[in-house]
């Protein structure tokens, strides 16, 4: 499995993004979630080697700054800077402030570049976190399932995670957001199944994100038997919500 050990990565070839360089607010040497994705390209978290030092605020900043003015000095093209890494960014605490001397420093080096955060939504609540996300170019909030049961099946959550409870924070968005889901089907999930792909649109109407990225299977996942959509798969699954006017990417 692919785990990154540097703050600042890249810049990479991404096929959402562009040119990104990525930040990781997570364990240099381990992976740090509240899901545990069936098909996470960092593997489960029962293998993330046990690491749980988090880059404090000066860290990233510090890590950053030398990257960008390197990356400018040396002529590159930069399309986003995004906080993905091994995990989920948000559990970071010094999440805000790390947005915020993002930034700042983006505007300084690269002011065409956006600040992307992908996100799994479920700390929109914490203090100066849903602040954070709506500061940025792209906040991309993933939903893979409409409902818990469902939820518990790909995303294994931890304890507490509520799907409607993601939904209504995510209305403070007023739609200036992505919304991300992963499609796939396996042994005990199926994004094509009607009681899982008519709820998850409904839930993408009431909520009206202004770009909806949907992906499927891309790199090796820790549970074996996964399988992939093709993008046409995806296209005709979706055309309720292309032809209702949403601003859909399917990605293979």
């Amino acid at each position: 499995m692919m785990l990154r050990e540097e703050t600042v990565f890249g810049p990479i070839r991404s096929r959402r993004l562009g040119n990104s360089l990525g930040i990781n607010l997570l364990p240099e040497q381990g992976k740090l979630c509240n899901f545990d994705c069936i098909y996470c390209e960092c593997g489960w978290n029962r293998d993330g080697r046990g690491d749980r030092r988090l880059p404090s605020a000066a860290d990233v900043a510090s890590a950053l700054e030398s990257r960008l003015s390197s990356l400018q000095g040396g002529g590159a093209k930069l399309d986003s800077i995004t906080f993905s890494g091994d995990g989920e960014p948000t559990l970071n605490p010094d999440f805000p402030g790390i947005v915020r001397d993002t930034l700042r420093l983006r505007d300084r080096y690269f002011p065409d570049a956006k600040v992307s955060v992908l996100t799994n939504a479920t700390r929109l609540d914490a203090p100066g976190v849903s602040e954070a996300l709506r500061s940025v170019d792209n906040p991309i909030l993933k939903i893979d399932a409409p409902s818990n049961e469902l939820a518990s099946r790909i995303n294994r959550p931890a304890p507490g995670y509520d799907v409607r409870k993601v939904v209504e924070a995510m209305k403070d968005f007023e739609g200036q957001f992505i919304l991300q889901t992963m499609f796939l089907r396996c042994d005990d999930f199926d994004s094509s199944a009607p009681e899982v792909l008519l709820p998850w649109m409904d839930i993408v109407r009431e909520l009206r994100p202004r770009q909806i990225m949907a992906y499927t299977l891309d790199r090796p996942s820790p549970l074996e038997g996964l399988q992939k959509f093709t993008v046409e798969q995806m296209r005709s699954m979706l055309l309720p919500l292309i032809e209702k006017g949403f601003d859909v990417r399917v990605y293979g």
